[in-house]
């Protein structure tokens, strides 16, 4: 196996670390740390799946960072939350490392903390780029702000899931959903709580469980959504397991890992709304119509329809789930 970038730099005497702890921030569960001190180091993550992973693997896992000697920046696919976690780094850190995907913009913030600063210690490898300095208050105006409300009037945060503007198959999912709506409702993948509202209005809906592995879509959520019938779960909605299966479900399932397209993910997000369901629950689902979920779909349900679409998504009801 190849050595990783990290391992690399270490080997090669360019990158060496001060004595102190070691923070790495939102490393995927497969990052490899086997060039550093197990005993320096503390996970920053607020991505459930991983933050699960690193701390059954006996590691300390924080959403929020402390003061380390060094911060290890692990690139996010969101450019307004790698600069944010550049300019965490630099406030809770001595020396900064950074090290990313090229295809996750690493090479993008590479080029803007060069101008910052001049000439930088890198080193390029495995389609990816590292590279380190000194913590400097020259990223402080990358901070990301305080959650606060976008022009769509909702709150939202650097690092969510369609910060900006109401996501399209949300809102066409919301346009297809029936007039009345199971009374044990759940959203998997909620994110910032758009479909909320929606189904609260509905008719019949006594509870509504919101679940979202981001944290910082969580936190979010908790800022849109008061309605005293909704409760909140940080979790993995593929691995959930509630106190009592719902009567329906609604989501928007995520179909990316990093940049590049996963269905598998979506196909876990159905067969994990099947098993939460009872025997005569009901799921209504938007999706990219590009994504083959139909087969998937009547693996795990009994029926299976078509409700809504355009040129873009598809609307799908299915119900009756098989066991």
């Amino acid at each position: 196996m190849s050595q990783s970038r990290l391992s690399t730099a270490l080997d090669d005497g360019l990158l060496v670390l001060p004595e102190g702890e070691i923070a790495i921030y939102r490393p995927s569960a497969t990052y490899d740390i086997a060039g550093l001190p197990r005993e320096q180091l503390r996970i920053v993550h607020g991505f459930y799946p991983d933050y699960v992973a690193w701390k059954n693997a006996g590691y300390p896992v924080s959403q929020e960072p402390s003061k380390a000697a060094v911060a290890i920046v692990v690139v996010p696919r969101a450019k307004a939350l790698a600069r944010a976690m550049v300019a965490q780094a630099c406030a809770m850190a001595d020396v900064v490392i950074v090290d990313g995907q090229k295809t996750d913009g690493v090479d993008s913030v590479f080029k803007e903390c060069r101008k910052r600063l001049g000439t930088l210690p890198s080193v390029t490898k495995g389609h990816g780029r590292i590279f380190w300095f000194d913590a400097t208050d020259a990223f402080a105006d990358w901070a990301a702000p305080a959650p606060s409300k976008g022009a769509h009037g909702y709150v939202t945060t650097a690092g969510v899931f369609s910060d900006g503007a109401v996501d399209a198959g949300s809102a066409l999912l919301v346009d297809a959903l029936p007039d009345k709506l199971p009374a044990r409702t759940a959203d998997l993948g909620a994110g910032w709580g758009y479909l909320a509202a929606p189904v609260l209005e509905r008719e019949n809906v006594q509870s509504l469980d919101l679940i979202e592995a981001e944290a910082l879509s969580l936190t979010c959520a908790k800022q849109n959504v008061s309605d005293p019938r909704v409760r909140f779960h940080w979790a993995d909605a593929t691995q959930f397991q509630p106190e009592a299966s719902f009567d329906g479900i609604v989501m928007n399932p995520p179909f990316h890992t990093g940049r590049a397209s996963d269905p598998s993910l979506g196909r876990a997000f159905i067969q994990s709304a099947a098993r939460m369901l009872t025997p005569s629950g009901k799921l209504w689902m938007v999706a990219n119509r590009h994504l083959p979920y139909e087969t998937t779909l009547s693996e795990c349900f009994r029926n299976v329809d078509t409700i809504g679409g355009n040129g873009a998504f598809k609307v799908f009801h299915a119900n009756r789930p098989k066991r």
